[in-house]
């Protein structure tokens, strides 16, 4: 049980749709009152005027490394970049080296958060075409979910195999996230943009290659199976205008069995950002067209897609300048910046900041079924954000905390930031210094 108490004074509460200025006072972990005037004395005192007060990010897609490609990240350096950005709870992929694929394995990875994480944690376990039985051992409430990778991976992580798949979306006891590309959409694509280019093959080609229909084909292959079982599925990073059709808005959040994930980086770029960018933002799914990114916020806003994540995925500066379209990896860092890029649109006019909230904070909490986070409600965790709203500031090297040192933001100007980050009760960022004493906690699940 976490000790001690903290009181934030002044600022504008965001938190169910709503907005208020008043007071959060923490204690042992826990938000224990909320209102407009709290008068009790704390250990720490927070001065929150002129500031947002918000919950905690919850980031359900993210890979941090950790073990076995630790050369790009660490458990340890992105957690840092996690909460510095606002990011107080992550869950975090099995396609690491080895992959996560056993209950030992997957354990691992466990106990190193809780020496080194200082934000809240999961990890997924992983599937494969051959550790069915071992997958289906995982406890639905301890970890937040099977990762199904129904396209191009590393190591032995491609689930291809439609017996399997189906038997896997037949006795699965949580929640299933897929990584939704059709395989032999993707080689046939491949082959026909070598026969064109030979080994120049441009990073313009990537949306081609990872196209739209393939997205599609895989996408709804995993509805068809998880509506033929009633599998509570996850479809995460939907890319494409196409997708949008097979997700559901008539139904509240928690009582869908299908819903959809949506990331920062397809909401900010288009394919004319290649020209500009080049492989520091090839990723897979790929950004596509503009018309693709265009669907996607109206997608989002109407609740077609429920939560909005990073996919943060990093490689080292060499590994992405390299010139050979196959081997310059695909992925982006972008923890440390989600909010950052949707306050951005908020600030345009494109969402609001109660929206953002509800599909950063709230739908996540909700859509994993994730015990007494998400919300700035009594009683909950105090997962809480302090941002400033007024803070001019621009992205540079000396400013990112991903391990890998570099950002396709970097060199971009925002206004706002997030000053300090409180998860589970203790103060962990503060204006660029880390308070790394007290770890974060390990996610627990309501699910039945």
């Amino acid at each position: 049980m976490r000790k001690g108490t903290i009181l934030i004074k002044g600022g504008t509460i965001v938190n169910r749709g709503k907005r208020f200025t008043g007071d959060i006072f923490v204690k042992n972990g826990f938000i224990e009152a909320v209102g407009s005037s709290i008068d009790r004395h704390a250990d720490q005192e927070i001065n929150a005027e002129g500031c947002l007060v918000l919950p905690g990010i919850i980031d359900d897609q993210v890979h941090f490394r950790e073990p076995g490609l630790t050369h790009k990240a660490t458990i340890k350096t992105e957690s840092r970049a996690a909460v510095a950005g606002g990011t107080t709870t992550f869950m975090e992929m099995p396609n690491t080296k080895p992959a996560a694929l056993t209950q030992e394995l997957l354990q691992a990875k466990y106990d190193k958060a809780a020496q080194v994480s200082p934000a809240n944690y999961s990890f997924y376990m992983g599937a494969s075409n051959d550790n069915r039985e071992e997958a289906l051992r995982t406890d639905p409430k301890t970890v937040c979910g099977l990762k199904i990778f129904m396209g191009s991976s590393t190591g032995n992580m491609l689930v291809d195999d439609r017996q399997v798949l189906d038997a896997l979306f037949a006795d699965c006891p949580l929640l299933i996230a897929t990584h939704c590309e059709d395989e032999a959409t993707i080689r046939s694509n491949a082959a026909a943009a070598k026969e064109k280019y030979g080994d120049d093959i441009p990073v313009t080609e990537h949306p081609n290659i990872r196209s739209a229909a393939g997205c599609y084909k895989s996408s709804s292959l995993a509805v068809e199976l998880a509506k033929k079982h009633n599998t509570r599925l996850h479809i995460l990073h939907i890319s494409t205008e196409d997708e949008i059709a097979l997700f559901r808005n008539d139904i509240p959040l928690e009582e869908k069995r299908i819903t959809a994930e949506v990331c920062v980086h397809h909401l900010t770029f288009n394919a004319d950002d290649y020209l500009r960018l080049g492989n520091k933002i090839k990723c897979n799914p790929a950004i596509k067209a503009e018309h693709h990114r265009k669907a996607l916020l109206p997608a989002l806003l109407d609740n077609r897609f429920d939560v909005i994540a990073t996919d943060h995925a990093p490689h080292t500066a060499e590994e992405k300048a390299r010139s050979d379209y196959f081997k310059a990896p695909g992925g982006l860092p972008l923890v440390q910046h989600s909010l950052d890029m949707m306050m951005r649109l908020v600030q345009k006019g494109d969402i609001t900041l109660e929206r953002v909230i509800e599909k950063m904070c709230h739908a996540p909490a909700i859509c994993f079924e994730v015990d007494r986070r998400g919300f700035l409600d009594e009683g909950m965790y105090a997962d809480i954000i302090i941002y400033d709203p007024k803070e001019d500031w621009t992205v540079a090297q000396d400013n990112i905390f991903y391990k890998v040192g570099w950002s396709p933001l970097e060199g971009e100007s925002f206004e706002g930031r997030v000053r300090q980050t409180i998860v589970s009760g203790h103060l962990a960022y503060d204006r660029g210094l880390f308070f790394e004493e007290v770890k974060g906690m390990r996610l627990d699940f309501t699910r039945d």
